[in-house]
């Protein structure tokens, strides 16, 4: 007899509901695993340098340590964004950062593959925002390292890619079909050092099982308006979806927009030269 009980990485439960959960077999492969990151473009300063992938790098807490021991932060960050869920998951990362935005046209780029999407427009978004900027000011010797963070994120809802609702139909057809199932989000982060040129990109994935969520409940959502400004208008922090979230496998800060491992990782190897 299969046992219906969940996989033991689930974060966030909520309060277990009458809803029976999905037997196994009933899921989609898990989207579980960030893949080996990729070097988007070699460094393009003028002195010689080397990559260095298997040096010990710093703790993914180092920055949080600093801050707390009262350190200065080692490098300046630039946040490629105006998400207030990726500016909070910054802060509760320790980071001091500035923010810039990309003013991009994010639906004239499609591709098929999530994956494949979300890097290409994360990238376009560091490409946007370093082509307002004078670069040569960010490689003088001595200064201290800057580094550029971009991220883009979607939903999968029955193998079709949903990203920001344009209509309130639209809205409503979207989170009307999560009550009672499951969506998978695809994230892609790229993290450009600024002073070396050294570009580095990598993926994570999380999926989020619903309970049935209530029609009143879904009207407010779209009435408040905070839908159409989120992928697949999928709020899972929200206080009207968050008891309705009967699970997430993978890290809740990813499906928010922004995996902490990820960033953290990907800071750290393009800090290291």
């Amino acid at each position: 007899m299969q046992s219906s009980h969940r996989p033991c990485n689930l974060l966030c439960p909520v309060a277990p509901s009458a809803t029976t959960a999905p037997l196994p077999h009933q899921r989609p492969p898990h989207l579980l695993g960030t893949p080996p990151q990729r070097l988007l473009s070699p460094p393009s300063r003028l002195t010689q340098t080397r990559l260095l992938c298997c040096k010990t790098a710093m703790s993914t807490s180092s920055s949080s340590a600093a801050a707390a021991a009262g350190n200065p932060q080692p490098f300046k960050l630039i946040l490629g964004s105006s998400s207030v869920a990726r500016k909070n998951i910054l802060n509760e990362m320790g980071f001091e950062f500035q923010v810039m935005t990309a003013d991009i046209d994010e639906r004239s780029i499609r591709r098929e593959d999530p994956e494949e999407l979300v890097m290409v427009l994360a990238e376009a978004k560091a490409d946007a925002i370093m082509s307002r900027m004078r670069i040569s000011d960010y490689q003088k010797e001595g200064d201290q390292p800057t580094l550029l963070i971009t991220s883009d994120i979607v939903v999968v809802h029955e193998g079709i890619i949903r990203e920001k609702p344009s209509t309130k139909e639209e809205a409503r057809q979207f989170l009307k079909g999560y009550s009672g199932g499951h969506v998978s989000t695809v994230g892609g982060v790229v993290v450009t050092n600024l002073t070396t040129g050294k570009k580095l990109g990598s993926l994570d994935k999380a999926e989020v099982y619903f309970h049935d969520i209530p029609e009143e409940v879904i009207e407010k959502l779209i009435d408040e308006g905070v839908v159409f400004r989120v992928a697949g208008g999928l709020l899972l922090e929200h206080p009207l979806t968050l008891p309705f979230v009967e699970a997430v496998v993978g890290s809740s800060d990813s499906v928010m927009g922004l995996s902490k491992d990820v960033a953290n990782k990907l800071i750290h190897e393009a800090l290291t030269v």
